[in-house]
């Protein structure tokens, strides 16, 4: 008994111990919280929040930063803090509490505080509520002082407001708002000065950047965006702006990501404009188009339907025309005269519905084609001929309108046959030309010089507009400049020996298989002059139609035996075997990233990585994702600044299944993966070996 009762006392002796030494600790942590509260977290004070708002806590470095005492910001009856706060900033700071009360929820807010001193700096101040045992809402404030980097950004405003560049910063929403924009973009965008009663169009354009471009250009201003916050790298260009009189501005310019004074990402565009240069090679180009055009067609005359002008460009020296060469007249007026001076009384209405049904964008045909009709009119030795009229997009306001004399042989033309007639189908087929039209001028030895080509055809040959607008200044030989198309040189050959040939290519714009025919003629009947080739799309004829879809869109994906995609029960149909061959490579990879380095090494395995590998390897990239579009399941692949991967969990593969371990799929490998590629092998050792 003895024994029991010595072991209880010693027990109790021993939890009493414990006990104080526990309470002594938590004094101790309490006195280094109070320590760290008091002297080490900036700026810390406490509110108490239930009316009357005040402070009950002010820490030493608080008092420190605004030179007071910490009697002097401490009173029950009333928030002595709010003295302190700069006046043309209190409303704001009693308004930011008060969201705090409502909402209790953590909130920041800047603003000036005025020490005793009478100096001034900056704080960021960031309140996180709660309440006490008895129910009453606490702030707990930390303030952070900002006058340094507040100096810092009113000099960069001051450099962004003198400095003869646009620079804007704005949200990384979907929709962005603009937060900063300095006086030489608004002087840029021609914003008129805010007028009482009228419309801010300034603050209207801050609430939605997409306002101020095209609608034509948001799209790909939107993927430039999604590209610079995903990659976190700045990408610079071209780029068409809306001004808020409705004209265009053209930039040169960047932008990049960046995180400010909150702590948030933002983007920051800094442009220069270049209007005027961009007219002057836009003219010169229209030049270039010109004198191709006048080749082919009899008169020309260039429709500007935002300024509703029209004026005679080209026509023979005996047209009643050409007292009207290159002078504006309106539409109506222009059309009027027209009419009345030469076409055909019979046809005067069939035409006047055509020009009206143009100038109200009412003419683009289904079929992509540009508006056509053809009419009877006076000619120039007054009788009445038959004639044929086209209009050729230049841009977004611009067309011409490009008119023939249609001659009783033009059906009857052979492509081999004399020059005369040559030309003279040449003038036919052009009248088919859509928006990607080009002209080639070539030398006996084969050089090669465009003289006008547009965008879409530029990338059928491999280029992009910087990298083409050097070509038209030079010849170049004809295997140098057909290197990067997927066309090969001896297609090309072929076209200058028989003077016609078609090629299939993928339209980038469209992103679509289409067909392209290019015609070749001699440019005087002569063996030893140049010659001209004059591009044109084939519409219709192969035709990519997308396959119906079914309404499961489970993909299953065999990679036993031979590589294949279905989609339900359909086989996906890939029409170019290097996007297949890329797709079962990211599935080889099983969720891992694959580098456009990388995909290249397999692809063409002899071939080393260069710019025109890479140039291949983004068509082949492009040509899968239009593939998988068409199916509805473009998702299941993810790509992020240049690398691509499969996302495992969004399709049904065999391979997955067979590695899951499970014992259901455990019969689905028989021995033999991706037979289609050799480059399979590797992963068909692993699984052997497993096996």
């Amino acid at each position: 008994m003895d024994k029991v009762l010595n072991r209880l006392n010693h027990t109790s002796n021993y939890t009493l111990n414990n006990a104080e030494e526990i309470l002594s600790n938590a004094k101790e942590i309490l006195s280094n919280a109070e320590e760290i509260l008091d002297h080490q977290i900036c700026g810390f004070h406490q509110y108490i929040l239930t009316p009357p708002v005040h402070l009950d806590f002010a820490s030493h470095n608080l008092c420190e930063l605004l030179g007071v005492e910490e009697s002097e910001l401490l009173d029950s009856s009333t928030d002595l803090y709010l003295g302190r706060v700069h006046p043309a900033d209190r409303e704001k700071y009693s308004g930011f509490l008060q969201q705090i009360i409502l909402k209790e929820q953590a909130l920041s807010l800047e603003y000036r505080l005025v020490k005793k001193d009478g100096s001034i700096i900056h704080v960021r101040d960031t309140v996180t509520p709660g309440k006490l045992d008895d129910g009453t809402l606490v702030g707990h404030s930390v303030l952070t002082d900002i006058t340094d980097l507040k100096s810092e950004n009113d000099n960069l405003r001051f450099l962004n407001d003198t400095i003869p560049c646009g620079f804007i910063r704005y949200t990384c929403e979907k929709q962005p708002k603009i937060t900063y924009i300095n006086p030489k973009m608004i002087e840029l965008l021609r914003f008129p000065e805010a007028k009482d009663g009228e419309m801010d169009y300034l603050e209207m354009y801050k609430s939605n950047i997409f306002l101020m471009i095209p609608m034509e250009e948001r799209r790909r201003f939107s993927k430039y965006l999604n590209r610079v916050f995903s990659a976190d790298a700045p990408i610079a260009g071209d780029m068409t702006l809306l001004r808020c009189d409705g004209s265009r501005a053209h930039v040169f310019g960047w932008v990049i990501k960046s995180v400010n004074e909150q702590g948030e990402a933002e983007f920051q565009s800094v442009c220069m404009d270049i209007t005027e240069r961009y007219k002057a090679r836009k003219t010169s180009e229209s030049k270039r188009y010109l004198r191709a055009l006048t080749d082919v067609y009899d008169k020309i005359f260039e429709f500007n339907l935002d300024a509703n002008t029209v004026k005679c460009l080209h026509c023979e020296e005996a047209s009643s025309f050409k007292r009207f060469e290159n002078v504006e007249m309106q539409i109506e007026d222009a059309l009027i005269k027209w009419l009345v001076d030469s076409v055909n009384p019979e046809d005067q209405d069939s035409v006047r519905s055509f020009f009206v049904d143009f100038c109200q964008k009412r003419m683009r045909a289904m079929d992509g084609k540009p508006p056509q009709i053809t009419y009877r009119a006076c000619s120039i030795d007054n009788t009445i001929k038959q004639y044929r009229g086209v209009f050729i997009k230049a841009d977004e306001s611009i067309s011409f309108y490009c008119c023939r004399e249609i001659k009783e042989t033009a059906n009857s033309v052979a492509l081999k046959e004399e020059n005369d007639q040559l030309k003279e189908e040449m003038r036919n087929l052009v009248t088919h030309f859509s928006d990607g039209i080009a002209a080639f001028e070539i030398s006996p030895k084969g050089l090669v010089k465009p003289l006008y080509a547009t965008e879409n055809v530029c990338a059928f040959f491999g280029y992009t507009e910087e990298e083409w607008l050097p070509l038209t200044k030079r010849f170049t030989p004809l295997e140098t400049f057909v290197a990067y198309s997927e066309v090969a040189y001896e297609n090309f050959a072929e076209l200058l020996r028989t003077g016609e040939e078609e090629f299939t290519y993928f339209d980038y714009q469209s992103q679509s298989e289409r067909r392209i025919k290019a015609i070749c003629s001699e440019k005087q009947p002569n063996a030893d002059s140049s010659r001209y080739v004059m591009l044109y799309p084939v519409e219709g004829g192969q035709e990519v139609t997308s396959p119906a879809l079914p309404e499961t869109r489970t993909v299953t994906i065999r990679t036993f035996g031979y590589f294949d995609v279905f989609v339900g029960d359909t086989p996906i149909v890939f029409r170019n075997k290097k996007s297949m061959e890329l797709f079962a490579l990211l599935v080889d990879r099983k969720g891992g990233y694959v580098t456009s380095e990388e995909a290249i090494s397999f692809l063409w395995e002899d071939e080393p990585v260069n710019t025109l590998t890479l140039s291949r390897y983004r068509k082949v990239a492009l040509r899968l994702k239009s593939t998988l579009e068409e199916y509805g399941i473009s998702d299941i692949i993810e790509a992020v600044d240049g690398k691509r991967r499969i996302v495992m969990d969004k399709v049904e593969c065999d391979l997955y299944n067979y590695l899951s371990g499970k014992e259901e799929y455990s019969q689905l490998f028989k021995g033999s993966y991706l037979t289609n590629y050799s480059w399979g092998e590797n992963t068909l050792g692993e699984l052997l070996g497993n096996r």
